[in-house]
């Protein structure tokens, strides 16, 4: 880790003071890709994105430092004066959003950022298929990420679906869309269609939505009911029949002997 040389407090502002002077007066500043203020790089996932910082009207040696967000990029010695060169190599969706920063080594307020703009369209495949009992709720999610940001529309057997009031329910983020059912019913059976589409694409996903017939229920207070009627039942005969049981008991054992 590389280690900060402590300053005194008196001499610190000084120091800073003479610091800015100097930049201002040799109107020094950054560029990274030619851009002298912060800007946005549009790209795709996939090629490789060069970045490259140049220390610009310089009258000595400018160290140069890179981040990636909060992170510091580990740089080579022939590679942080007067001119510094990073690879984003191979750009992916993870990408998109994120920011790297060239940084004046003595005065890191002397700065350029570019931040990262990854376009790709949105990805969902697939289908699934769910057994719902009558009467339950069910929803059905999709999750696709795209830049920019897709819409959701929802089909049944292959038709825009009409939404029933207050049983049909749509709920959607930057990435996640679901359809919800309250108490399906059989009508509901069919193949439902989740397509997202952007500006780039679209992507789709069917589920086959399966109503089965409800499932009787049985109230658990009469089976408990039923249980102690049984259990009742068994030892009443036994205790009825006890004298008889224990004389048969008692014969056996006098023929024995």
């Amino acid at each position: 880790m590389t280690q900060r040389s402590s300053l005194a407090v008196p001499c610190a502002a000084p120091v800073l003071a003479v610091c800015l002077l100097a930049c201002v007066a040799t109107g020094l500043e950054l560029s990274v890709n030619n851009h002298t203020a912060d800007f946005s790089l549009s790209t795709s996932p996939g090629p490789p994105v060069s970045l490259s910082c140049l220390a610009q009207n310089s009258s000595q040696a400018e160290e140069l430092l890179w981040y990636r967000g909060a992170g510091k990029v580990d740089l080579k010695d022939g590679n942080k004066v007067n001119i510094s060169n990073i690879c984003v190599s191979p750009v992916t969706e993870s990408d998109n959003g994120v920011t790297f920063t060239c940084k004046l080594a003595r005065d890191k307020s002397v700065q350029v950022s570019v931040i990262l703009d990854v376009q790709f369209p949105p990805q969902l495949t697939g289908e699934e298929s769910l057994h719902i009992e009558e009467e339950k709720d069910v929803t059905l999610t999709c999750n696709a990420k795209s830049n920019p940001q897709a819409q959701a529309a929802w089909y049944k057997n292959n038709a825009p679906l009409t939404l029933q009031q207050n049983r049909y329910q749509l709920y959607q983020t930057s990435e996640v869309f679901q359809l919800s059912i309250t108490k399906v019913q059989k009508s509901d059976n069919g193949t439902y269609t989740c397509v997202v589409k952007s500006s780039l694409g679209e992507g789709r996903k069917d589920f086959h939505l399966i109503v089965e017939d409800k499932k009787p229920v049985f109230p658990k207070e009469a089976v408990i009911a039923a249980v102690v009627v049984v259990t009742v039942t068994i030892l009443f005969g036994i205790l009825a029949r006890k004298d008889k049981i224990f004389k048969c008991f008692k014969k056996s054992s006098e023929t024995a002997l």
